[in-house]
């Protein structure tokens, strides 16, 4: 607590340029992003695959991915752009001061006295805030679903589908966004200097209740979910589950085809009790053994311990946020930048805050990939050790084909953007060459299942 203490005396100066240095930190990161994308792009205009994918993939599939990439590279660049005019417009132009202005006002005119004060003020500024970004955020979102995605096959929603999708979110922002921000605010205000301690308890909460009700509340407006049917994929996936002693629960397939041709499978759920979920464009594009190997490559990650370690990360990088928000919750300099005179809110100040935080964020994220990427890795080993090595590397092949994925790309880009290796470095890992995995991978695969249970 002293130094945290003393790390707020030192902060909070008059003549701190908090708005400058914000602003600052947002164009750094914009050009390193851009000087990245960059780099990129140059990869994007190879003609050829790589070669560890010569023979694997057609000239015809690496063009039209060459091609969606660019695409999607110029929009980023487009919408990057965008983003950044929007971001300075709103600080230089003291957008979040007239914003909460206006919250107020409309409390004293049109509500009771009971319904002023600090936090009902925070939630018509979020309502409000939410709008204007979602409205500003509606021609990229369209161009990107209904011009780009619709230009290389992939996007199966309709308009109707769309916005019915943005005005359930908007109503979940409130729904549940609301009672979780009010709660936030009066822990905040009840709390005193120590508040972080309570708010990241409340944060576990939260997390839980969101895992709890997920399934049967968020999900189904959104998407249906069927129990898979019996045969040979629900008997390969519960003999899989079984073998690693997974606790399975539910088995899902999602009908993913309604928005995007995109494929994926996961699973979700409390410690004891898991859900697998596999669109039904996986199930449409693969075979049954392959579907199996995506989801030997995913229960790897459960078996080897990579969802407690990063749920472990994600907790304390949660707890060092509310710890560090303690240093600028009453920053009267930070406020005072933002056109927030005599006036301190906390919300507010845990916005601009996490402005501030965009050299460590984007620092947090380069070292999150590189994690990432070596938990990949290690997934893919441990499905190439319970003897689904031919059929994972065929899996990726094909994900990649039908996605239309980037086959290669450049080592710095990869590094702060991916979280997982690209298919190259997997492939190369796995040993696959000539249309099959052919060194000494292979024959560690195929070793018994309780051989390969021992060595992980």
């Amino acid at each position: 607590m002293y130094i945290l203490e003393q790390l707020a005396r030192f902060l909070d100066r008059p003549l701190f340029p908090w708005k400058n240095i914000i602003v600052g930190f947002s164009l750094g990161q914009y050009i390193l992003e851009g000087l990245l994308s960059l780099r990129q792009y140059k990869i994007l205009q190879r003609t050829k695959p790589p070669k560890v994918l010569e023979g694997e993939v057609s000239q015809e599939v690496f063009d039209k991915s060459q091609a969606y990439a660019r695409a999607k590279a110029k929009f980023g660049f487009i919408t990057g752009l965008y983003g950044q005019i929007q971001n300075i417009a709103f600080v230089y132009g003291n957008v979040l001061p007239k914003i909460w202005g206006f919250s107020g006002l409309f409390l004293a005119r049109y509500l009771p006295s009971r319904f002023q004060g600090e936090i009902s003020q925070t939630l018509v500024f979020f309502f409000i805030f939410n709008i204007i970004s979602t409205v500003l955020s509606l021609p990229i979102s369209y161009y990107g679903t209904f011009v780009l995605e619709q230009k290389f096959g992939f996007n199966k929603q309709t308009p109707k589908l769309w916005i019915s999708d943005m005005l359930k979110g908007q109503a979940l922002g409130v729904v549940l966004g609301g009672p979780i921000i009010s709660a936030m605010l009066k822990i905040i205000q009840k709390t005193g200097n120590e508040f972080f301690y309570y708010l990241w308890l409340f944060s576990v909460f939260v997390q839980i209740f969101a895992i709890t009700i997920y399934p049967s509340v968020i999900l189904p407006l959104f998407n249906k979910l069927s129990p898979l049917p019996p045969g040979e994929l629900k008997t390969g996936v519960e003999n899989l589950a079984k073998k690693l002693n997974f606790p399975l629960s539910e088995l899902y397939v999602i009908d993913g085809s309604k928005r995007s041709s995109h494929s994926n499978a996961y699973f979700y759920g409390l410690p004891w009790k898991k859900h697998i979920v596999i669109y039904d464009t996986l199930i449409e594009q693969s075979e049954p053994e392959e579907v199996v190997a995506v989801l030997s490559h995913e229960l790897g990650h459960w078996s080897l311990g990579h969802t407690t370690k990063l749920l472990g990360i994600t907790q304390f990088h949660m707890f060092y946020i509310f710890a560090l928000f303690s240093v600028f919750v009453n920053n009267e300099s930070l406020y005072e930048s933002f056109g927030f005179h005599n006036q301190q809110p906390i919300m507010i100040g845990f916005l601009l805050f996490s402005d501030a935080l965009v050299p460590m964020d984007a620092v947090l994220k380069l070292f999150m990939n590189i994690l990432s990427r070596k938990f990949e890795f290690q997934a893919d080993a441990f499905a190439l050790k319970l003897g689904y090595s031919d059929k994972l590397a065929q899996s990726l092949l094909k994900l990649q084909i039908e996605n239309l994925s980037a086959m290669d790309a450049d080592w710095m880009y990869a590094s702060y953007h991916y979280s997982h290796p690209i298919l190259t470095e997997r492939l190369s890992a796995i040993g696959w060459k000539g249309g099959k995995v052919t060194d000494s991978r292979k024959e560690d695969s195929d070793k018994p299942a309780k051989a390969a249970d021992r060595e992980l």
